[in-house]
């Protein structure tokens, strides 16, 4: 299969596929890691958890799109903001993720076809 075959997630300028028809909005949310929240090497760390809540938002999203039923999402907004817990020292993303879902009638035709 091509790469475009296996997509399920579509950010924000993507367009989901021309067949697929929208079945619901939905909002996500999703937290990266926790680090050590200091002055010391702060973009590599915020890049480390950026980079980890983008894992964790596609692997949310790919849950939730079975869970519900569909094939794709479309994420059309993303708000990101930075989280700090005073007690412990430490700092994280969290993301709120706002989609479209959607279903390719085809695929509920070859699955019922085998």
């Amino acid at each position: 299969m091509s790469p475009a075959a296996t997509e399920v997630i579509y950010w924000r300028r993507e367009l989901p596929p021309a067949d697929a028809e929208p079945i619901g909005d939905h909002t996500l949310e999703a937290a990266s890691g926790r680090v050590p929240d200091t002055i010391a090497h702060r973009d590599e760390l915020w890049h480390r958890c950026y980079d980890d809540l983008m894992r964790q938002t596609r692997r949310r999203l790919e849950q939730e799109i079975a869970r519900l039923g569909g094939d794709c999402a479309h994420v059309l907004e993303e708000a990101i903001d930075t989280r700090h817990d005073g007690v412990t020292a430490e700092a994280w993303l969290h993301g709120r993720f706002t989609y479209v879902l959607y279903h390719r009638p085809e695929t509920s035709l070859r699955a019922g076809s085998g």
